[in-house]
C-alpha cells in the first residue's frame, strides 16, 4: 500500500505507525526527514531558540497545520497540529 494513495477511511483505520518493508515509519510523531543523525530536528530548533522564540514556533506550526488540512493532508495534518499542540502546552506548563 502506498502511504501517497491512502483515503481518510483508511487513515481512520490504520495506527499512526505505518510499516513499509522492514523499516517503521511514523511520519507525525517522528518523520524521517526530520530524524537524520544524532538529534532530532525539534530538538536542535528548541535548544537554539529562547522559550519564547520555541513557544512561537510551535504555535506557527500549530496555525499552519490547522489551516491547511482541508487542503492538503486532511487528517494527517490535524495530527500534526495537536502533536505542536502538545508540545507547546508540554512547555508552557514547564
Amino acid at each position: 500500500m502506498s502511504i501517497d494513495n491512502i483515503t481518510p477511511q483508511e487513515w481512520n483505520n490504520m495506527s499512526r505507525t505505518t510499516t513499509t518493508s522492514t523499516l517503521s515509519v511514523d511520519e507525525v510523531n517522528h518523520p524521517v526527514h526530520y530524524n537524520n543523525g544524532k538529534v532530532e530536528c525539534i530538538e536542535a530548533i528548541e535548544a537554539a531558540s529562547s522559550k519564547e522564540e520555541f513557544q512561537g514556533y510551535l504555535r506557527g506550526n500549530v496555525l499552519k497545520y490547522v489551516w491547511r488540512y482541508k487542503y492538503k493532508d486532511g487528517a494527517k495534518d490535524l495530527r500534526k497540529a495537536l502533536w505542536y499542540l502538545k508540545k507547546l502546552r508540554e512547555s508552557v506548563e514547564q
